[in-house]
Formats: structure tokens, sequence, C-alpha cells
């Protein structure tokens, strides 16, 4: 098992048409296969490659491997209103603003303000939006939007509603869309409602899927069990930022989303007695995980800090001598200290080309677009020869992005 190490130049500038490949629509997966653990695997270690199916990635994994997944849900985060004219207006509920609280948020019961993207915005240029919200034909309540202020492609949106017994996960779970990737050119079908989350999604509030998890089964679970691998799972709250290809020339002026984690104390501590050890679930998992170690550092250099943001750039900022252990160590004495159970935060982390892995050890994850940041973590990882496993992958007939097959490199 491979542990990339440190680019001696860090502040290297990398283009991103560097990370540029032709991906043909065909193989762009518009749907799941029926069977998730059916999907093909790729392995990935030390340099060669062979292909499995991921209903056996327990063959494939070290002995003492500690699996990490994120079980975050994606939330039904898109609103479609009709103006009185006939006009089309979508409000797409990206993170909450007032309570700034997910599950504060999703449980508010008379109105609460999001952070939104709204398509036709032209056509909404004041006023309030309405809505009637109802569940088998029974009228719920009235919901209205108002458009608070902008900044850059987000909106504030105040949303308020008539029945104080309706809390707002209630209004989206029954008037809201699920947001599939735009790149899949298709409308959402119900379908998607039960394919588009992981068997283990429980914390609501993503508007994408952690797509690595996908291909998990109660089978393939219980394969690890037998094996005696061990899971743990933290939360990632995953923004529409997973969409954005990068746009700038240059990665270093490309604007990473903050996104919210949190992990539990219990999950710190495992991840101390199985340090060397782990496997993330997936890009947001790896994200998470990494966003602790700097976590760790700033509770060190700063134990009065209230609050814990990794900033995109910290990892490049200044080399630390920090050890991996130390640095996690320090969030559980925090957290014991405060009396608290899990550590929240956020992170806008990038992992680019020239980035130290502190935590992680190995990736389960899908094939991405191209010119994306998650490539440029999958580069970062295998020490730049992602062409490699990505030439393997459309040469054998692999499928690409959320639907697609996965990869396991190590």
């Amino acid at each position: 098992m491979s542990n990339p190490v440190s680019n001696p130049n860090e502040n290297q500038t990398i283009y991103i048409n560097d990370f540029d490949y032709p991906l043909p629509d065909n193989r762009i997966a518009k749907f799941p296969l029926t069977k998730r653990d059916s999907s093909k695997l790729l392995v990935y270690e030390d340099g060669k490659i062979e292909e499995s199916i991921f209903s056996n990635l327990v063959d494939f994994l070290p002995q003492n491997a500690l699996l990490v997944y994120n079980n975050t849900r994606v939330i039904q985060a898109r609103l479609v209103f009709r103006k009185d004219t006939g006009a089309r207006i979508e409000v797409f509920c990206l993170e909450p603003s007032e309570p700034s609280d997910y599950a504060l948020s999703l449980g508010s019961t008379q109105s609460c303000v999001w952070k939104c993207m709204v398509g036709n915005l032209k056509k909404w240029k004041s006023g309030a939006l309405v809505k009637t919200i109802e569940d088998k034909g029974k009228i719920l309540c009235e919901l209205k939007a108002e458009l608070i202020n902008s900044e850059g492609n987000a909106h504030s949106v105040r949303f308020s509603w008539d029945n104080p017994n309706i809390h707002f996960a209630e209004i989206l779970e029954n008037a809201g869309e699920l947001p599939i990737p735009p790149y899949l050119h298709r409308d959402t079908e119900e379908s998607d409602k039960t394919t588009y989350q992981t068997v283990y999604s429980k914390i609501e509030g993503s508007v994408a899927a952690p797509t690595a998890g996908l291909h998990f089964t109660p089978e393939v679970f219980e394969s690890l069990k037998k094996k005696n691998i061990r899971t743990e799972e933290l939360t990632l709250h995953v923004g529409a930022g997973t969409f954005q290809p990068v746009k700038s020339e240059t990665v270093n002026e490309h604007q990473m989303h903050a996104e919210v984690i949190e992990v539990n104390k219990e999950t710190i501590e495992n991840l101390i007695k199985n340090n060397g050890n782990i496997i993330a679930v997936g890009t947001t998992s790896v994200r998470t995980l990494e966003s602790l170690y700097y976590i760790g550092v700033n509770i060190l250099e700063n134990p009065n800090a209230l609050n814990f943001n990794v900033s995109q750039w910290q990892p490049y900022d200044k080399s630390s001598n920090i050890q991996t252990i130390e640095a996690l160590q320090a969030i559980v004495s925090y957290l014991d200290r405060e009396g608290l159970n899990s550590i929240h935060a956020s992170t806008q982390i990038m992992i680019k080309p020239g980035y130290k892995f502190r935590i992680v050890n190995g990736i389960i994850t899908n094939f991405h677009q191209p010119k994306s940041t998650l490539l440029l973590l999958v580069s970062a990882f295998v020490k730049g020869r992602w062409k490699e496993i990505y030439d393997y992958a459309l040469a054998h007939n692999f499928r690409f992005l959320s639907y697609g097959d996965s990869s396991l490199l190590l």
C-alpha cells in the first residue's frame, strides 16, 4: 500500500488542461446497474492495474484496513415555482444560512434562509414566489420564497410557510426534486430517490451523493465483516461546488467551496488506533479525513480557537512537522475538555498534485470529470499516474461519473 509523498515544489503552477481527457457521452453512465455491487472495480497498487467486480472488494483490501465512509444523505433540494405569467423559476437550495446548522434549518417550522442557485433569475426581479405544498392530495401549507440578496451566482432566499406543524424537511420531501448531476442530461426519475442514495445514508444535507458509496450493499458489508475489516463513518455535506469544473487556466486561481463536516470522537479515536491503515470511501471522505489533520494543527497552534475552518491553501502555506497521531489526539483532547462528542467544522481544502497525505492510505472512488478538482485529488494520490488508470478504464469499457464504475487506489 503506497503512501503518496509531497512534491518538493508545493506551489508549482498546475495547468488544468493537463488534466483533460476525451470522455465520450456514451461512456457516462446515465443510470446505475440494477445490482449495485455488480459494477466493475479497477484496482491500482504500486503501478499495477487489474480489474474485478465491486462485490469482490474485500479480496483486494489490506488485512487490517479501516474503511471510512460518508453517511450524508441527499436532500430533494430543487424547488420549482411558477409565476402568474407562467415563467418557471428553479430554486436550488445549496446550504442553510439562518439557522446555519443543517439539522436546525431542516427542522425549522416557520421560516428559514438558504443560500441558493436560481434558474431563470431574470424573470424573478421582485415579489414573493408562492407554491402550494401537498402530500397525497392533502394541502400541507403554502410556501413563499423571497429573494433577500445576491452574491455572485449565489442568492439568499427566505422561505416561509403558513403551517407551524410542518418542518422545512417535509416541504423539500414533498415538493423538492432530487438534484441528480447536470452531466446526466436527463430529468430526475422516481428510481433516483433510491439509487442516488447510499445504503448507509442518514444525515440529511447534501445536494450530491458521495458516489463511491453507491456500490456498497448489505452483502458487501457482510463480506467485510467476515474478514474483520472494520468500518467508521463521518459526515461531509456535499455542496454544488462538486459539479463545478475548474474554469481558470491554472489550479491556483480556482476557488473551492466550503463544506460542512462532522466527525465523532469515537471515530477519531479509531483513526488513531488504525493509523496507517485508513481506506477512504470517496473523495468527500478523503477531504474530511485530511482536514482533520489540519483541524488538529489549528487546535495545537491556537487552543482558544472557536471555529475550525480549514482553508483552501492551508496545507501549502507552510510545512507542518506535527505528526498525524498528535494532531488527531489534539482534537480528542479538545472534545474531552469541552464535553463534546463530535467536532463540527468546515473545509475548503484543495488536494492537488504536491499534496502530502497525512491520514488516508487508500481510496475507493469513481471515475471523475475531465478538468475537475476530484481528478486533481486522484492525481495527487497516485503520484501523477492518473492518465494510465483512466486510459485503462476507457479501453476496458468502464462506466464513468456518478452512476459509473469505481476504482480502489492503494
